[in-house]
């Protein structure tokens, strides 16, 4: 099957950052957030996961913290990063329970889903906000 890779930006259009490489995170687990059409849930906000949001995760049927070896997924702790689908993180945002997102490594497709103003609300990168 063939897919068509979407540009490696990201949200301030400058070349994407890595989000994470321990845990492996990413649609194509290489470690950012790329995305392509063949990626329906857009697995493209870097993340820093916190116990509120692992917490939020797992109540709303999406629980990241536990390990799931047969699909090579060790679980996630407070202070992982991760590639999260954009729609979970607009919910998160909108029940206060949105974890800190690294925008040099959130991929520019977030922004079909999420305001740059709301990722600058939860922006870890001061210098990224302005």
């Amino acid at each position: 099957m063939t897919y068509s890779k979407a540009p490696s930006l990201n949200v301030v259009g400058a070349p994407l950052q890595p989000c994470s490489t321990n845990p492996l995170t990413g649609f194509f687990r290489n470690g950012c957030c790329d995305t392509s059409d063949m990626d329906t849930g857009s697995h493209t906000v870097c993340a820093i996961m916190t116990a509120e949001f692992l917490a939020f995760s797992k109540y709303v049927g999406n629980d990241l913290s536990t390990p799931r070896p047969e699909y090579g997924f060790p679980g996630l702790k407070p202070g992982d990063q991760w590639c999260l689908c954009a729609g979970r993180f607009m919910q998160a945002h909108e029940d206060l329970a949105a974890p800190k997102v690294k925008l040099s490594a959130t991929h520019m497709r977030a922004l079909d889903v999420v305001p740059l103003e709301v990722l600058k609300q939860h922006a870890l990168e001061p210098e990224d906000e302005g």
